[in-house]
């Protein structure tokens, strides 16, 4: 079925399936190694590219490959490249597009080890990188060198929220020669297109929104040109970083149900963050669909949907963003995000743990900053988790307990 003239939600179902012989509604898990050719000539010209078909599954393989068309298509780009884990399609990119002496610009907010990863191994080879607010597009142009090669961006970026404009500093970028490389793990395809936008490269951990049920770990890369595709492709097959045919197949039915999700969590998203600008224990809220965010108008041309990813600072800093950790009940305190169960974690003593607190402080957050995945559980659940979690916090805070009691002697709360 020719799926380009659909609908979002009706090319969620159906882009990237092939029909095989036994009429499977869903695209089969083809759980094999390595496929057997017709003839000599037919494995010399799958190996020569004069044939399209199958040789080995770090190659390629039909499950997987389903996924990568759909998120192509769903990008509008050239094609995908499914790889094991969203580190290995941000391992892929740095691979295949950078070199020793080359130099990198990122978002000074990204993923922790996007960052980690450029700063402590691909450093040892050369590799230069420096980490500006990329929503501002002044320090974008001012961070290009002459030998600036890449322009990493994320947006929204995780955890600050933060709204980079593609367009602009693709345009910039480009007028540079540099390319441009989008990761859109927050939007996911269905509420943003960054190829569409002016990016050459988009990249998505598909362990979040496009699986979304915290049970597959997973990532996939979307190009816009063929000739980076092949750059692309090249390089993971050689570091050997594929994704399995189960993983894939268990992707392409979460993806099925994107739509239907990220419409749910957001409408909630956005009743949670209204709720949450009320409450005295917390100093500032980001999400970007209120419009007390200063890339909302921004977010509102360039996204289709505000998503459902909010975080929020904490009057009692990192000891606040501690004790309201182990108050949740509804919430899972937990990593990752983008999946059908509300998670909450703590960035400055988790996922941004590696790096440092002046570092943490340049990228635009504090000690006390709350990261929150909204799931489809119902609003009022949540909210009065929220609620009677921040009491509880409040209640066994040090500072608190301090100010409260009248007498010299302070009995210490007892963290776990």
């Amino acid at each position: 079925m020719d799926t380009k003239h659909l609908g979002i939600n009706s090319k969620l179902i159906h882009a990237g399936h092939k029909a095989d012989a036994t009429g499977s509604v869903n695209t089969p898990i083809y759980q094999t190694s390595t496929f057997a050719f017709r003839n000599a000539a037919h494995g010399a010209a799958l190996f020569a590219g004069e044939e399209d078909g199958f040789i080995y599954t770090r190659i390629g393989n039909p499950t997987i490959r389903a996924l990568e068309d759909s998120v192509a298509e769903l990008e509008n780009g050239c094609g995908g490249i499914a790889t094991s884990s969203g580190m290995g399609a941000i391992c892929t990119v740095y691979l295949a597009l950078l070199e020793a002496g080359a130099h990198m610009v990122s978002t000074a907010s990204v993923y922790g080890p996007s960052r980690g990863l450029m700063e402590k191994d691909f450093a040892r080879f050369g590799v230069q990188s420096m980490y500006v607010d990329t929503s501002d597009v002044t320090q974008v142009e001012k961070a290009l060198r002459p030998n600036t090669k890449l322009l990493y961006v994320e947006t929204p970026s995780n955890p600050t929220m933060q709204v980079t404009d593609i367009d602009q500093v693709s345009a910039i970028a480009h007028a540079h020669g540099c390319l441009v490389v989008v990761d859109n793990t927050f939007a996911s395809p269905y509420l943003q297109q960054p190829l569409e936008l002016g990016a050459d490269v988009v990249l998505h951990s598909v362990t979040k929104f496009i699986n979304g049920h915290a049970d597959v770990v997973g990532g996939i890369i979307v190009a816009k040109e063929t000739d980076i595709y092949k750059r692309l492709r090249k390089a993971m097959v050689n570091s050997g970083c594929n994704m399995d045919p189960h993983q894939a197949f268990l992707v392409l039915r979460g993806l099925k149900t994107l739509g239907i999700r990220v419409e749910r969590a957001q409408r909630s998203a956005m009743e949670i963050a209204r709720w949450l600008e009320k409450q005295p224990e917390v100093s500032a809220v980001r999400y970007i669909g209120l419009e007390s965010h200063p890339q909302h108008e921004l977010a509102k041309r360039q996204m289709k949907g505000f998503g459902s990813m909010i975080s929020f600072e904490l009057e009692g800093g990192l000891e606040g963003g501690r004790l309201l950790m182990n108050q949740v009940r509804v919430a899972t305190l937990a990593v990752s995000l983008g999946g059908v169960e509300t998670l909450i974690e703590h960035p400055a003593s988790m996922t941004h743990a590696s790096i440092s607190p002046e570092d943490r402080h340049l990228a635009g957050f504090s000690d006390g900053l709350v990261r929150y995945s909204v799931g489809i559980e119902d609003v009022e659940d949540l909210i009065a988790d929220l609620r009677q979690a921040l009491d509880a916090a409040s209640a066994e805070s040090p500072q608190r307990t301090r100010n409260s009691d009248t007498s010299t002697m302070v009995e210490e709360p007892t963290l776990v």
